[in-house]
């Protein structure tokens, strides 16, 4: 899986996980930091190219920010 990270309004996030798994298997999305509205797009390899040019119009249309270089802390804080 290829794992893009975007920032996001909160209101958005339902709508825009709608979207994209409504495009069935080809990506998932995991809300990683509801308050901050960080959301995680899963992509199988397969369809990067798919995906890419939806989240390009996505980006556009509900203002998702791409988080570069973002890493996951585990519950302890690490």
């Amino acid at each position: 899986m290829i794992n893009k990270y975007f920032k996001l309004d909160r209101k958005n996030i339902a709508l825009v996980q709608f979207i994209i798994e409504g495009y069935g298997e080809m990506a998932a999305v995991t809300t990683i930091d509801p308050k901050k509205a960080i959301i995680r797009i899963s992509i199988i390899p397969d369809f990067i190219s798919d995906m890419n040019n939806l989240i390009e119009y996505l980006e556009d249309k509900y203002k998702m920010e791409e988080i570069n270089n973002y890493r996951e802390i585990d519950k302890d804080g690490r």
